[in-house]
């Protein structure tokens, strides 16, 4: 497949892998983590983002823009019907003050590359590359693939950001097709990872016994919320669990952060993440040193 459906691209990254990265976000995840801080990323379709204090008095640009008539001025404020809106994007291009913005976009593969090659000589200088992220890539199987095979051609270094949710043969399909894999694991209780991420995380850790099993070069990034994943028996028995996997030794951890609560309202979500907080800092060292304890090299906040 030569078209994907992507929802940002970061320049510069130097947290999702080695060097210096370009990080291309695609849209759609088979996840709803209660603290997701990339919403936008979560629909495997394109979604109006709406900046209210932006948008300019009397200006109705964007209700004649819009064909599908999805959406109202009313007053100074301005709503969308997203049961109408068809995420065409012409609103947000003719928005003369930004206040409308979209995220997920059709992007052809050489487009696509031309933006990652934009960046080669910082990929170059800094053993850095490409990572692919979410969302989750892997919900674009096909076009991911052409994605690996054109960066491979180039030899570009490649990372698969994944949360692990997705059939196993889809999972087979990109052995060896990698550089890294950088795989999120959020909790070890099956029952306490449905609560907070809506799924069981049975096919997680499948899918990372099987790359543990093919030998392919895997993080786990783990993210830290206090009170959901940082008790004590939680870290053991991931520790344990990563520990039965035989190649696994690296770990990152990933303090939560609240950057993202605004892009809630922006898309008009109803499901607005709680008060989620990361652990005390001395609490943070305290979950790294035990890790450390288990044989794994870990590392805090990238």
């Amino acid at each position: 497949m030569s078209q994907g459906l992507v929802f940002d691209i970061k320049k510069y990254a130097i947290h999702d892998g080695p060097g210096i990265r370009t990080t291309i976000f695609f849209k759609g995840c088979p996840l709803r983590c209660a603290w997701c801080h990339n919403p936008e990323g979560q629909l495997t379709k394109p979604e109006v983002m709406v900046k209210a204090s932006r948008c300019l008095p009397g200006c109705r640009v964007c209700v004649k823009t819009c064909e599908a008539r999805a959406i109202i001025r009313k007053k100074n404020l301005l709503e969308i019907n997203r049961y109408e809106c068809s995420g065409c994007g012409r609103c947000a291009d003719a928005c003369p003050s930004q206040a409308i913005e979209l995220a997920g976009r059709r992007m052809e593969l050489p487009e696509l590359m031309e933006k990652i090659f934009q960046d080669a000589i910082f990929h170059e200088s800094s053993g850095g590359g490409v990572t692919f992220s979410g969302g989750e890539p892997l919900m674009q199987p096909d076009f991911l693939e052409a994605l690996l095979a054109e960066c491979r051609r180039r030899e570009v270094h490649t990372a698969i950001d994944t949360c692990g949710y997705v059939p196993a043969q889809v999972m087979r399909r990109f052995l060896g097709k990698a550089n890294l894999f950088l795989f999120d694991f959020k909790v070890r209780d099956e029952v306490q990872h449905k609560k907070w991420t809506g799924v069981s995380n049975r096919v997680i850790r499948e899918n990372l016994a099987l790359l543990a099993q093919n030998r392919q070069k895997v993080v786990i990034r783990i993210p830290l919320l206090a009170g959901v994943n940082d008790d004590q028996e939680n870290l053991r028995e991931t520790a344990e669990f990563l520990r039965s996997l035989q190649g696994l030794n690296r770990i990152s951890l990933l303090p939560y952060h609240h950057l993202a609560r605004d892009k809630y309202h922006r898309l008009a979500r109803d499901l607005v993440p709680q008060d989620f907080a990361a652990p005390a800092k001395s609490d943070q060292e305290r979950i790294k040193a035990m890790l450390e304890t288990f044989g794994f090299t870990v590392t805090l906040g990238d």
